[in-house]
């Protein structure tokens, strides 16, 4: 029921008995009260319907109506609205017309009663207090439409507005995509220009290598002299070593390989590696190792910490064109790495060379990345360096000033248990003649490997039978023949790798040990310990070979 702006202001008047319509008509028009005379109860309640702002009804026009209409209209009012109503009475105060009045009032909710006689100011005044309340109803309602007009601008707004961040996010996509496609094809460029580097380094190194293994064999036939022989065989071993150190930094860049961790003490590590950073460094440069003489264990893998201190004094020596110093220092230190406060022990490289620009020292933890000419370095070595502090749970920093040097300090966590300092005792070779007879099955396809392993366990004391694949090795194994220990290459033709036969191998024999090599082993390391079965990493020689077999199979008593 909303009201039409022509009876807001308008007083109903329902009395159809007698003159009191007309002379309450008269009256309020003369007080400046627009009125209008409903002549039944039908008009009474169509008016009502299409709103008004007061009723002014006589109570004696309402019996005998449905009043149950008029209540209905009353109760289906909008919030807002409370129609009042003014009722004229007479002076009858029979019981059963004052209960009928009685209900009316609740019925009708806001209901005035006058009566009979009434005096003309009364009547003004009562309904001017009417409409002056029947007045903030309707602005009331004005509130609530603009209210419910704002909200739907509003929300028209926030549609269009909806619309238009939809759009510029579709297009902030469309741009994401565009933009992670070309940074792809730029990778994907820089990728194959850092590979083309890699392969220029890495091949020019390993040609190195391999020229003064093959030269040097070809000088060990034209050569009897026991020294000059010697020569060529330690600089054979010293190639060798080097190429196995570029395959572990190929391999701790491919993050294929573990570190084993363990409690290092720097100054018997640094002191063990003064003939190799000798050999390593130029003789006009000279090296200095200024350790605290209080300075913490550490917890690393030694073999990977040697190869990060090798890497910083070679990059170190080749920022020297002259003459220069390379210092080694060790500091305790207490500080924050990683947002986590610890002991750390800082271990710095520093030289008097050439320094580095901003651009460089921004990228020279980057693979691949270097500023030396093709040939002359992969770009791993500080690559690797930068991966072994974040595997150790240390952090590495670089200082360097263009004409005056460069500082780069590796921060190792502090180890809080003494480092073995017990030395390997040395491996005697053993007397053939005298040692009981032990037996090891070498599994290994390739026929070069498997001739130069089989001599080395031979030399070693080991009756040695030879299968080049896991299905040779398990019909080795079907005749009860006595094998003391399976040698076994990870990687194999045939379907059936190390671990696999060394599975069927603990069907069959349980008893029987078996030791697994692979020059890629940190790929199935984990499988592997869960078996109880070492793995002895490739390239290794002698003694390393002779330390793993004795692990498994003790060494008889040297007589």
């Amino acid at each position: 029921m909303e009201p039409t702006e022509s009876l807001q202001e308008v007083v109903l008047i329902f009395a159809p008995t007698g003159r009191d319509a007309t002379s309450a008509s008269e009256l309020l028009q003369r007080a400046g009260i627009a009125t209008r005379i409903c002549g039944s109860y039908d008009a009474l309640l169509a008016d009502i319907e299409q709103g008004a702002g007061i009723a002014f009804v006589a109570e004696e026009g309402l019996f005998g109506q449905a009043l149950d209409r008029l209540a209905d209209l009353v109760q289906r009012q909008p919030a807002w609205s409370d129609l009042p109503f003014v009722m004229l009475t007479s002076r009858h105060d029979h019981p059963r017309v004052a209960a009928w009045r009685k209900q009316q009032i609740e019925r009708l909710g806001n209901v005035s009663l006058i009566e009979r006689p009434v005096q003309p100011i009364t009547l003004v005044s009562v309904m001017q207090a009417a409409l002056r309340a029947r007045k903030r109803q309707f602005e009331i309602r004005a509130l609530l439409l603009a209210r419910e007009a704002a909200a739907a601008q509003l929300e028209t707004l926030v549609d269009v507005r909806t619309a238009q961040l939809q759009a510029v996010n579709t297009q902030l996509r469309d741009e994401m995509v565009e933009r992670a496609r070309v940074e792809e094809t730029l990778r994907h460029a820089q990728k194959l220009e850092a590979l083309g580097q890699l392969t220029g380094g890495v091949a020019h190194d390993f040609n190195n290598l391999l020229m003064v293994i093959t030269a040097g064999l070809d000088m060990l036939e034209l050569h009897d002299d026991p020294e000059r022989r010697g020569k060529l065989v330690r600089a054979m071993q010293q190639a060798a070593q080097r190429g196995a150190g570029l395959t572990r930094q190929l391999l701790a860049f491919s993050r294929s390989r573990a570190l084993r961790p363990e409690t290092v003490n720097l100054s018997t590590l640094i002191g063990n590696m003064s003939e190799l950073l000798d050999r390593s460094l130029r003789g006009d440069i000279k090296v200095n190792v200024e350790l605290a003489q209080d300075l913490w264990p550490v917890v690393a893998d030694p073999g990977e910490l040697e190869l990060v201190i090798l890497n910083l004094a070679v990059n170190a020596r080749d920022a020297i064109s002259g003459s220069g110093v390379i210092t080694i220092t060790g500091r305790n230190a207490r500080q924050v790495i990683e947002g986590i406060e610890g002991d750390f022990v800082n271990l710095t490289v520093r030289d008097t060379g050439s320094g580095m620009t901003d651009e460089v020292k921004a990228r020279v933890f980057e693979p691949f990345f270097t500023t030396k000419d093709v040939g002359k370095g992969s770009g791993l070595g500080l690559a690797q360096v930068y991966g072994f502090a974040k595997q150790s749970g240390g952090a590495v920093t670089i200082d360097s000033v263009v004409g005056e040097g460069t500082r780069i300090t590796l921060c190792l966590p502090r180890s809080h248990e003494l480092a073995e300092h017990e030395a390997i005792p040395a491996h005697h070779r053993i007397d053939v003649s005298s040692a009981p007879e032990r037996c090891v099955l070498l599994v290994e396809d390739d026929v070069e490997v498997a001739a130069l392993v089989e001599q080395m366990l031979r030399g070693i004391g080991y009756d040695v039978i030879h299968a080049a694949s896991a299905t040779a090795a398990l019909g080795a194994l079907a005749d009860d023949r006595r094998v003391d220990l399976v040698f076994s290459d990870i990687m194999m033709p045939g379907g059936t790798n190390g671990i696999a036969l060394a599975k069927q191998i603990r069907k069959r024999r349980p008893a029987l040990p078996v030791l697994l090599t692979s020059g890629f082993s940190e790929a199935m390391r984990g499988e592997a310990e869960a078996l109880g079965i070492s793995i002895l990493r490739k390239p290794y020689g002698l003694n390393e070979l002779r330390a793993a077999i004795e692990h498994h199979v003790p060494a008889p008593a040297v007589s």
